[in-house]
Protein backbone atom coordinates (compact mmCIF):
# COMPACT_ATOMS: atom_id res chain seq x y z
CA UNK A 1 0.00 0.00 0.00
CA UNK A 2 1.42 3.62 -1.01
CA UNK A 3 1.87 6.69 1.01
CA UNK A 4 -0.42 8.54 -0.36
CA UNK A 5 -3.12 5.07 0.14
CA UNK A 6 -2.02 5.33 3.64
CA UNK A 7 -2.55 9.26 4.15
CA UNK A 8 -5.92 9.07 2.80
CA UNK A 9 -7.04 6.33 5.02
CA UNK A 10 -5.81 8.55 7.97
CA UNK A 11 -7.60 11.55 6.66
CA UNK A 12 -11.29 11.44 7.79
CA UNK A 13 -9.48 10.40 11.75
CA UNK A 14 -7.41 13.24 11.56
CA UNK A 15 -10.82 15.50 10.27
CA UNK A 16 -12.28 13.59 13.45
CA UNK A 17 -9.47 14.01 15.74
CA UNK A 18 -10.23 17.52 16.99
CA UNK A 19 -13.99 16.59 18.13
CA UNK A 20 -12.76 13.27 20.03
CA UNK A 21 -10.52 15.31 21.75
CA UNK A 22 -12.99 17.62 23.02
CA UNK A 23 -15.59 15.34 23.30
CA UNK A 24 -12.58 13.28 25.73
CA UNK A 25 -11.48 16.48 27.72
CA UNK A 26 -15.67 17.67 28.26
CA UNK A 27 -16.66 14.15 29.10
CA UNK A 28 -14.82 11.48 29.60
CA UNK A 29 -12.10 13.47 31.89
CA UNK A 30 -14.89 14.43 34.60
CA UNK A 31 -16.68 11.16 34.42
CA UNK A 32 -13.24 9.14 34.88
CA UNK A 33 -12.04 11.68 37.29
CA UNK A 34 -15.51 10.94 39.62
CA UNK A 35 -15.09 7.22 39.36
CA UNK A 36 -11.14 8.06 40.55
CA UNK A 37 -12.76 10.44 43.56
CA UNK A 38 -14.91 8.25 44.60
CA UNK A 39 -12.54 5.39 45.55
CA UNK A 40 -10.75 7.98 47.72
CA UNK A 41 -11.06 9.64 50.90
CA UNK A 42 -10.14 13.08 50.95
CA UNK A 43 -11.50 16.60 52.71
CA UNK A 44 -12.03 19.42 50.19
CA UNK A 45 -9.21 21.50 52.19
CA UNK A 46 -6.44 18.39 50.71
CA UNK A 47 -4.70 18.88 47.44
CA UNK A 48 -5.25 15.39 44.75
CA UNK A 49 -1.66 14.06 45.82
CA UNK A 50 -2.93 14.19 49.82
CA UNK A 51 -6.14 11.69 49.30
CA UNK A 52 -6.20 8.53 50.41
CA UNK A 53 -7.32 5.52 48.55
CA UNK A 54 -9.76 3.61 50.19
CA UNK A 55 -11.27 0.88 47.89
CA UNK A 56 -14.64 0.50 47.86
CA UNK A 57 -15.25 1.70 51.07
CA UNK A 58 -17.26 4.76 50.35
CA UNK A 59 -19.68 2.54 48.54
CA UNK A 60 -20.19 -0.31 51.36
CA UNK A 61 -21.42 3.30 53.42
CA UNK A 62 -23.30 4.57 51.18
CA UNK A 63 -25.12 0.64 51.07
CA UNK A 64 -25.69 0.91 54.77
CA UNK A 65 -26.94 4.31 54.61
CA UNK A 66 -31.00 4.98 55.03
CA UNK A 67 -30.92 8.22 53.93
CA UNK A 68 -29.40 7.89 51.12
CA UNK A 69 -31.48 4.45 50.04
CA UNK A 70 -34.43 7.31 50.62
CA UNK A 71 -32.68 9.98 48.11
CA UNK A 72 -32.66 7.55 45.69
CA UNK A 73 -35.65 6.44 46.20
CA UNK A 74 -37.36 9.58 45.81
CA UNK A 75 -35.13 9.92 42.42
CA UNK A 76 -36.29 6.98 41.25
CA UNK A 77 -40.02 7.37 42.08
CA UNK A 78 -40.04 11.33 40.81
CA UNK A 79 -38.26 10.30 37.27
CA UNK A 80 -40.62 7.56 36.56
CA UNK A 81 -44.01 9.07 37.75
CA UNK A 82 -43.13 12.37 35.65
CA UNK A 83 -42.07 10.51 32.54
CA UNK A 84 -44.76 7.79 32.60
CA UNK A 85 -47.00 10.71 33.04
CA UNK A 86 -45.48 12.96 30.68
CA UNK A 87 -45.81 10.14 27.81
CA UNK A 88 -49.53 9.37 28.61
CA UNK A 89 -50.59 12.82 28.49
CA UNK A 90 -48.25 13.54 25.31
CA UNK A 91 -49.32 10.74 23.06
CA UNK A 92 -53.01 11.12 23.83
CA UNK A 93 -52.85 14.68 22.75
CA UNK A 94 -50.78 14.21 19.28
CA UNK A 95 -53.08 11.58 18.80
CA UNK A 96 -56.71 13.83 19.08
CA UNK A 97 -54.64 16.54 17.27
CA UNK A 98 -53.42 14.80 14.44
CA UNK A 99 -55.61 16.26 11.88
CA UNK A 100 -56.02 19.52 9.59
CA UNK A 101 -57.18 22.11 12.49
CA UNK A 102 -57.43 25.89 11.95
CA UNK A 103 -54.58 27.32 14.14
CA UNK A 104 -52.54 24.29 14.53
CA UNK A 105 -49.35 26.42 14.59
CA UNK A 106 -50.50 28.72 16.89
CA UNK A 107 -51.95 25.69 19.35
CA UNK A 108 -48.09 24.43 18.33
CA UNK A 109 -46.45 27.57 19.78
CA UNK A 110 -48.57 28.01 22.48
CA UNK A 111 -47.87 24.02 23.96
CA UNK A 112 -44.12 24.70 24.00
CA UNK A 113 -43.93 27.91 26.02
CA UNK A 114 -43.40 26.00 29.24
CA UNK A 115 -40.34 24.41 28.14
CA UNK A 116 -38.65 28.15 27.20
CA UNK A 117 -39.46 29.15 30.39
CA UNK A 118 -36.30 28.77 32.48
CA UNK A 119 -36.88 26.16 35.39
CA UNK A 120 -35.80 28.57 38.45
CA UNK A 121 -38.94 30.57 36.90
CA UNK A 122 -41.07 27.58 36.50
CA UNK A 123 -40.27 26.89 40.72
CA UNK A 124 -41.38 30.75 41.53
CA UNK A 125 -44.79 30.27 39.33
CA UNK A 126 -45.85 26.88 40.90
CA UNK A 127 -44.36 28.21 44.28
CA UNK A 128 -46.83 31.02 44.40
CA UNK A 129 -49.72 28.87 43.07
CA UNK A 130 -49.45 26.19 45.85
CA UNK A 131 -48.97 28.86 48.28
CA UNK A 132 -50.91 27.73 51.39
CA UNK A 133 -52.62 31.42 51.90
CA UNK A 134 -52.85 33.03 48.61
CA UNK A 135 -52.30 30.39 46.22
CA UNK A 136 -54.58 29.96 43.35
CA UNK A 137 -55.33 26.34 43.85
CA UNK A 138 -56.60 27.03 47.53
CA UNK A 139 -58.68 30.14 46.13
CA UNK A 140 -60.50 27.78 43.54
CA UNK A 141 -60.79 25.04 46.47
CA UNK A 142 -62.29 28.61 48.74
CA UNK A 143 -64.39 29.32 46.06
CA UNK A 144 -66.29 26.26 45.49
CA UNK A 145 -66.82 25.35 49.36
CA UNK A 146 -63.83 22.53 50.04
CA UNK A 147 -61.10 22.72 52.02
CA UNK A 148 -57.70 24.29 51.69
CA UNK A 149 -54.33 22.26 51.31
CA UNK A 150 -50.98 23.07 52.73
CA UNK A 151 -49.38 21.83 49.18
CA UNK A 152 -46.07 22.52 49.15
CA UNK A 153 -45.97 20.36 53.46
CA UNK A 154 -48.72 18.01 53.08
CA UNK A 155 -48.01 16.86 49.11
CA UNK A 156 -44.40 18.28 48.42
CA UNK A 157 -43.73 15.63 45.71
CA UNK A 158 -47.01 15.57 44.00
CA UNK A 159 -46.32 19.44 43.83
CA UNK A 160 -43.20 18.53 41.99
CA UNK A 161 -44.00 16.11 39.96
CA UNK A 162 -47.19 18.30 38.74
CA UNK A 163 -44.80 21.68 37.67
CA UNK A 164 -42.67 19.04 35.90
CA UNK A 165 -45.36 17.78 34.29
CA UNK A 166 -46.71 20.95 33.16
CA UNK A 167 -42.99 22.14 32.24
CA UNK A 168 -41.87 19.01 30.26
CA UNK A 169 -45.16 17.72 28.47
CA UNK A 170 -44.75 19.57 25.24
CA UNK A 171 -41.49 18.31 24.55
CA UNK A 172 -42.83 14.45 24.41
CA UNK A 173 -45.78 15.86 22.74
CA UNK A 174 -43.88 18.26 20.14
CA UNK A 175 -41.77 14.86 18.97
CA UNK A 176 -45.02 12.52 19.61
CA UNK A 177 -46.84 14.79 16.48
CA UNK A 178 -43.87 14.60 14.62
CA UNK A 179 -43.39 10.98 14.49
CA UNK A 180 -47.26 10.45 13.80
CA UNK A 181 -47.58 12.99 11.21
CA UNK A 182 -44.36 11.23 9.12
CA UNK A 183 -45.77 7.90 9.14
CA UNK A 184 -46.30 6.28 5.55
CA UNK A 185 -50.52 7.01 5.20
CA UNK A 186 -50.25 3.93 2.96
CA UNK A 187 -50.39 1.93 6.13
CA UNK A 188 -53.18 3.69 7.49
CA UNK A 189 -55.16 3.30 4.21
CA UNK A 190 -54.62 -0.23 4.04
CA UNK A 191 -56.05 -0.94 7.87
CA UNK A 192 -59.12 1.35 6.57
CA UNK A 193 -59.53 -0.97 3.63
CA UNK A 194 -59.23 -3.87 5.81
CA UNK A 195 -62.19 -2.25 8.14
CA UNK A 196 -59.86 -1.59 10.82
CA UNK A 197 -61.37 0.59 13.62
CA UNK A 198 -59.79 4.21 15.24
CA UNK A 199 -59.02 2.27 18.17
CA UNK A 200 -57.27 -0.74 15.98
CA UNK A 201 -55.69 1.69 14.09
CA UNK A 202 -53.97 3.53 16.34
CA UNK A 203 -53.22 0.10 18.62
CA UNK A 204 -51.92 -2.12 15.78
CA UNK A 205 -50.54 0.34 13.37
CA UNK A 206 -49.98 3.92 14.44
CA UNK A 207 -48.43 3.04 18.14
CA UNK A 208 -46.24 0.32 16.74
CA UNK A 209 -45.21 2.80 13.69
CA UNK A 210 -44.28 5.60 16.66
CA UNK A 211 -42.42 3.33 18.98
CA UNK A 212 -38.70 4.06 17.57
CA UNK A 213 -39.29 8.04 18.35
CA UNK A 214 -41.30 7.37 21.38
CA UNK A 215 -38.66 4.94 23.16
CA UNK A 216 -35.76 7.16 22.19
CA UNK A 217 -37.75 10.24 23.59
CA UNK A 218 -38.61 8.69 26.34
CA UNK A 219 -34.98 7.60 27.26
CA UNK A 220 -33.51 11.55 26.45
CA UNK A 221 -36.82 12.58 29.34
CA UNK A 222 -35.81 9.78 31.52
CA UNK A 223 -32.07 10.92 31.75
CA UNK A 224 -32.91 14.75 31.92
CA UNK A 225 -35.17 13.91 34.60
CA UNK A 226 -33.16 11.91 37.14
CA UNK A 227 -30.97 15.68 37.00
CA UNK A 228 -34.17 17.90 37.94
CA UNK A 229 -32.83 19.96 40.43
CA UNK A 230 -33.54 24.44 40.50
CA UNK A 231 -37.54 23.45 40.56
CA UNK A 232 -36.91 21.95 43.92
CA UNK A 233 -34.99 23.96 44.85
CA UNK A 234 -37.09 26.51 44.79
CA UNK A 235 -40.74 24.98 45.41
CA UNK A 236 -38.98 22.58 48.35
CA UNK A 237 -35.99 23.13 49.31
CA UNK A 238 -35.78 18.84 49.36
CA UNK A 239 -38.23 18.85 52.76
CA UNK A 240 -40.08 18.51 54.64
CA UNK A 241 -37.80 15.99 55.95
CA UNK A 242 -36.38 14.09 52.58
CA UNK A 243 -39.36 13.98 51.24
CA UNK A 244 -38.23 15.47 48.03
CA UNK A 245 -34.70 15.03 48.83
CA UNK A 246 -33.64 14.02 44.54
CA UNK A 247 -29.74 12.43 44.67
CA UNK A 248 -28.62 15.82 43.10
CA UNK A 249 -29.44 17.58 46.19
CA UNK A 250 -28.10 14.62 48.20
CA UNK A 251 -25.13 14.76 46.62
CA UNK A 252 -24.12 18.33 46.84
CA UNK A 253 -24.98 18.30 50.64
CA UNK A 254 -22.43 15.39 51.05
CA UNK A 255 -20.21 17.64 49.21
CA UNK A 256 -20.67 20.95 50.70
CA UNK A 257 -22.36 20.46 54.09
CA UNK A 258 -20.84 17.22 55.43
CA UNK A 259 -17.57 17.53 53.53
CA UNK A 260 -17.17 14.45 52.31
CA UNK A 261 -16.32 14.50 48.68
CA UNK A 262 -15.14 10.58 48.48
CA UNK A 263 -18.83 9.53 49.41
CA UNK A 264 -20.35 12.09 46.57
CA UNK A 265 -18.74 11.29 43.94
CA UNK A 266 -19.66 7.67 44.72
CA UNK A 267 -23.75 8.37 44.82
CA UNK A 268 -24.19 9.67 41.06
CA UNK A 269 -22.19 5.68 40.18
CA UNK A 270 -25.45 4.34 41.75
CA UNK A 271 -27.35 5.58 39.34
CA UNK A 272 -25.06 5.83 36.12
CA UNK A 273 -25.11 1.86 36.37
CA UNK A 274 -28.65 1.64 36.63
CA UNK A 275 -29.02 4.33 33.90
CA UNK A 276 -26.74 2.01 31.50
CA UNK A 277 -28.85 -1.38 32.58
CA UNK A 278 -32.13 0.87 31.45
CA UNK A 279 -30.07 2.65 28.16
CA UNK A 280 -29.38 -0.61 26.83
CA UNK A 281 -32.83 -2.93 27.93
CA UNK A 282 -34.68 0.26 25.85
CA UNK A 283 -32.31 0.61 23.19
CA UNK A 284 -32.71 -3.52 22.29
CA UNK A 285 -36.62 -2.85 22.49
CA UNK A 286 -35.73 -0.20 20.47
CA UNK A 287 -34.31 -2.59 17.95
CA UNK A 288 -37.72 -4.80 18.38
CA UNK A 289 -39.57 -2.16 17.66
CA UNK A 290 -37.97 -0.67 14.62
CA UNK A 291 -37.96 -4.51 12.62
CA UNK A 292 -42.04 -4.62 13.77
CA UNK A 293 -42.52 -1.24 12.36
CA UNK A 294 -40.69 -2.32 9.11
CA UNK A 295 -42.74 -5.43 9.02
CA UNK A 296 -45.87 -3.29 8.93
CA UNK A 297 -44.47 -1.01 6.54
CA UNK A 298 -43.67 -4.01 3.65
CA UNK A 299 -47.49 -5.39 4.71
CA UNK A 300 -48.92 -2.12 3.30
CA UNK A 301 -46.74 -1.58 0.54
CA UNK A 302 -47.76 -5.05 -0.42
CA UNK A 303 -51.61 -4.64 -0.14
CA UNK A 304 -50.93 -1.75 -1.81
Amino acid sequence: MSQRQNLNRLTPYLFVAPAALIIILALFYPIGYMVWGSFRSWDPSQSISETEFVGMANYVRLWMDASFWESFSVTLILAFTVVAAEMVISVGLALLLDRNIRGMSVLRTLFILPMMIAPVVVGLVWRYMFHATYGTFNRFLESVGLPTVDWLRQNPLLSVIIADIWQWTPFIFILSLAALQSMPRSALEAARIDGATGWQQIIHIKLPLMAPVLIVTMLLRLIDAFKVLEVILVLTGGGPGLSTEILALRIARTAREFREPGEAAAMPNYLLMLLMVLTLGILAFTRWQEARARRIKFAAEQEG
